[in-house]
């Protein structure tokens, strides 16, 4: 967007001139002048007395179009969209009142309307950025509101005035001091800014205690703060030296933001200010962001060679020689068409800046580029809503963490022009739903059981199920969140030969299954849930079941379905590191009792021998075939192979056969390497 907030038409990029009392015969030549001379406050008011003299429809569309755009320059968007309109509709010439109308539409939250505006623009200017830009900021503006980023941003009420308040920047490393720019009642000087009609603005200084209350904002002293324009400051890190902006106006002479260094020389006192070397008196220098290490200053200028209005620069100290370099443009990563400004360097020099000039939701939107070595910044991304709005975001500064800070906006819930607003990316907090533990042969909850989760963080957290066999875990332990952020995890039962209950005296195994979950790659708090977290125990038995292992016919062989269940067995182990058990296999009443015994001891050593290959201790195993003489208990009924001839169906009597072939197994100790 190309709408220019009025705090930095005021101080940051704006042009000053002191100029000589107005005649009052021609408004219209005196509202031009005003105008060139960036005296845009002026301006509007002296154009305003030429329109209602002026007969002439090109002349009074030229008058709508000026005062459109003085009104743009001091970041006045509703009347920017009334006067812009009525350029439009007297046929104005000028091809840009339809970007600058679309522009207003948007930073007052008319996506619509500035949608129908961008399309109009590109079909009379196809080949300017800005033009399918605008389109795509008001698509992008509906996504991001609707899809907010974990950011929290509130007013710093207790900051704020009706005046502005902008660009702040800690002084000191616990952050709890705050310089910031305002032109509220109590700066140094009494002079009023031409541009806006507003006062000069000066640094201001505020401090919080412990308990977050804030001191009253008081003008930092002289040599900082005089009766001139002057703000935007930056600190180096062990707080020797102070970067600002100031413009010291000259009688019949053009001045521009220039840039300025003060040395510390003790507590609340300054040393002698220099302008910079790099400097030059046709040029706009303003708004400079200092390195952790003080070894770069990137600023914003209107210097030959950028890719818009304004764009970012980059100088390089050289401590040694106390000298400065020659200023280098960030390049179009950085840069855009439209304004470049505001920039700040983190701790861990990543670039913060604003810029209208990129896909945005409105205004000046702040934009985040990684640090890709020394000077050198990777693509910058939109930091979106709500970090940004359909208003002016602008002026932004960080702790070391990256995670907390301020910001500068003039956004809906603004006090004034321009607010100081504070905001913090809160931590992603997990945490797991609780679950019930039965037994999966009564269907009842069984007590006392161990619950572990363990992360791949190497973090091990316990609960234990009540007299229902629920269990919950707590958010936090000591302090310490059970569910962390970028951590999977795994939970599962730990039985120990002291969970019995009345119907399974013999205690029971672990459950097979595990249930697992992971944070990991998520940007949105969760807690975690679902039928996985109700598992069940299996009861010891004189035998117990297991999935059906499948042979090929008469022969002892493994079809890959009865690997499948050897599995299911093999994580009951892994489970259950403590239990060793003998594989039983079992066959029907078809063929002879030698030939069913052999093939019964056979294929229960082939159960035997893949668990081996899947790493299951030899000793912890054992293998018996009983043929045919361990017929199935059905119910309170053995499937002895005279009740089999008695059924009377050949159906019955397959099925009643398919249950006497089995391989299942029995716990042959519960305390296998305890004493290893």
């Amino acid at each position: 967007m190309n709408l220019f907030p009025k705090s930095i038409l005021s101080l940051a990029m704006t042009l000053l001139l002191s100029i000589s009392a107005m005649a009052q015969s021609n408004f219209l030549m005196l509202a031009d002048e005003a105008y060139n001379d960036h005296h845009f406050f002026q301006a509007v008011a002296l154009y305003k007395k030429a329109l209602t003299k002026e007969k002439k429809n090109d002349t009074k569309a030229y008058i709508f179009y000026k005062i459109a755009d003085a009104y743009r320059h001091t970041g006045e968007a509703e009347q920017c969209e009334v006067w812009f309109k009525k350029a439009i509709d007297a046929n104005y010439s000028e091809v840009k009142s339809y970007l600058y109308y679309a522009d207003a539409l948007k930073l007052q939250g008319k996506d619509k309307e500035a949608l129908a505006a961008y399309k109009i623009y590109k079909e009379k200017n196809p080949s300017d950025p800005l033009a399918d830009q605008g389109i795509n900021s008001s698509s992008l503006s509906r996504e991001w509101t609707e899809d907010a980023t974990r950011w929290r941003v509130e007013n710093l009420s207790a900051l704020n005035t009706i005046e502005r308040e902008f660009s702040p920047i800690y002084a000191d490393d616990e952050y709890r001091t705050l310089y910031f720019t305002s032109t509220r009642q109590g700066a140094t000087g009494s002079k009023e800014d031409a541009t806006i009609g507003e006062l000069y603005s000066d640094v201001f200084v505020a401090t919080v205690d412990n308990n977050g209350i804030w001191s009253t904002p008081m003008p930092l002293d002289a040599p900082i703060t005089t009766d001139e324009n002057e703000g935007l400051t930056t600190i180096t890190r062990k707080g020797d030296k102070l970067y600002w902006t100031r413009c010291i106006p000259e009688n019949n002479k053009i001045v521009y933001n220039q840039l300025w260094v003060i040395p510390r020389q003790g507590e609340n006192k300054w040393g002698k200010p220099t302008k910079l070397p790099f400097n030059n008196d046709t040029t706009k220098f303003a708004s400079p962001a200092i390195s952790p290490d003080g070894s770069i200053l990137v600023f914003a200028s209107n210097l030959t060679g950028g890719y818009g209005e304004n764009d970012l620069w980059m100088v390089k100290y050289d401590a040694s020689s106390d000298s400065w370099g020659v200023p280098t443009n960030l390049g179009p990563e950085i840069n855009s068409p439209g304004n470049d400004v505001f920039p700040f360097i983190s701790e861990h020099n990543n670039l913060y800046y604003s810029t209208n000039g990129k896909a945005g939701m409105g205004g000046l939107d702040i934009f985040k580029a990684d640090s890709i070595g020394v000077g050198k910044w990777g693509k910058a991304e939109n930091m979106q809503f709500p970090i940004n709005s359909n208003k002016d975001d602008f002026g932004v500064v960080l702790e070391s963490s990256e995670k907390r800070g301020y910001l500068s906006s003039n956004r809906e819930g603004t006090k004034g022009r321009d607010d100081l607003w504070s905001f913090v990316l809160p931590d992603l907090l997990f945490s797991l739903d609780g679950g019930q533990i039965k037994d999966d042969k009564f269907n009842e909850g069984v007590p006392n059981v161990k619950v572990v989760l363990k992360g791949s963080d190497g973090s091990v957290v316990e609960t234990y199920t009540d007299e229902n066999g629920n269990y919950k875990f707590e958010d936090e332990y000591d302090g310490v969140r059970t569910v962390k952020a970028e951590t999977s995890y795994t939970l599962s039962t730990s039985v120990g030969p002291d969970v019995k209950t009345y119907k399974s005296p013999d205690g029971f195994i672990n459950s097979y299954a595990t249930f697992r979950f992971s944070s990991v790659g998520l940007e949105e708090s969760k807690q975690f849930k679902g039928e996985g977290l109700n598992m069940v125990l299996t009861p010891i038995e004189g035998e117990i079941k297991f999935p059906a292992v499948l042979y090929a016919f008469g022969k002892a062989d493994l079809t890959p379905q009865a690997k499948d269940s050897l599995e299911f067995l093999y994580k009951i182990l892994v489970n259950n590191p403590s239990i060793a058990i003998r594989l039983e296999a079992h066959t029907d009443y078809v063929g002879s009792d030698a030939a069913n015994l052999k093939l019964s001891n056979d294929r229960a050593r082939s159960c035997y021998e893949y668990l081996v290959s899947r790493g299951i201790p030899s000793d912890r195993l054992a293998s018996k075939g009983f043929g045919e003489r361990k017929p199935y208990k059905d119910g309170e009924i053995y499937l002895t192979e005279k009740r089999i001839r008695r059924l009377p169906t050949q159906e019955e009597r397959d099925a009643a056969n398919a249950k006497n072939r089995r391989t299942v197994f029995s716990i042959t100790s519960r305390n296998y390497g305890v004493n290893k």
